[in-house]
């Protein structure tokens, strides 16, 4: 669900609003890439810490877990809804690394992509090498051995029909 600004500056502590701010679109696109690792860092501890008290406060509430202060947690609402903004930060910066990773192959794949066209003209225009495993001045004719067959394959099939028939007669017998 989308959030409001003024509703996530409600539900985060100064230091918190700060690692925010800087996850949302043209904050997080000027960040380096050594930042944004820093960053989604820094956030993911914030958001388990989050994740925790949130899960503490719900236990306490349904009379599961010992209360941390005097008595215990009536509500958890703002925990909740920390927890959500932290969570929604976290998935757009894990979008952005995404998208930066996406870019860097393509990159990479077109760099590769074109050294491999250099050194395939730079291979056709220097020729093959005298080494290699290729004819340079062709293949020489292997006779063939075999006798020449003087029966037609016509004649050959008749004959194995015929004692084909002569089989099937002998075993109905």
């Amino acid at each position: 669900m989308a959030m409001s600004r003024k509703e996530e500056a409600r539900a985060l502590s100064t230091d918190e609003q700060g690692l925010v701010d800087k996850s949302h679109h043209p904050a997080v696109q000027e960040l380096a890439d050594s930042d944004l690792g820093n960053l989604v860092k820094l956030l993911r501890e914030r958001r388990n810490k989050a994740q925790t008290e949130a899960h503490r406060r719900r236990r306490e509430i349904r009379g599961k877990g010992a209360p941390k202060g005097a008595a215990a947690s009536k509500a958890d609402g703002g925990s909740q809804l920390k927890l959500e903004v932290l969570a929604m930060a976290m998935r757009r910066l894990n979008g952005e690394a995404e998208r930066r990773r996406q870019l860097a192959a393509r990159v990479s794949l077109v760099t590769n992509a074109r050294n491999a066209l250099a050194r395939k003209q730079e291979a056709a225009a220097n020729g093959p090498d005298f080494n290699a495993r290729t004819a340079h001045k062709g293949m020489r004719s292997v006779a063939n051995q075999r006798p020449p067959d003087l029966v037609r394959p016509a004649e050959r099939g008749r004959q194995r029909q015929a004692a084909k028939v002569a089989q099937a007669k002998r075993d109905a017998r």
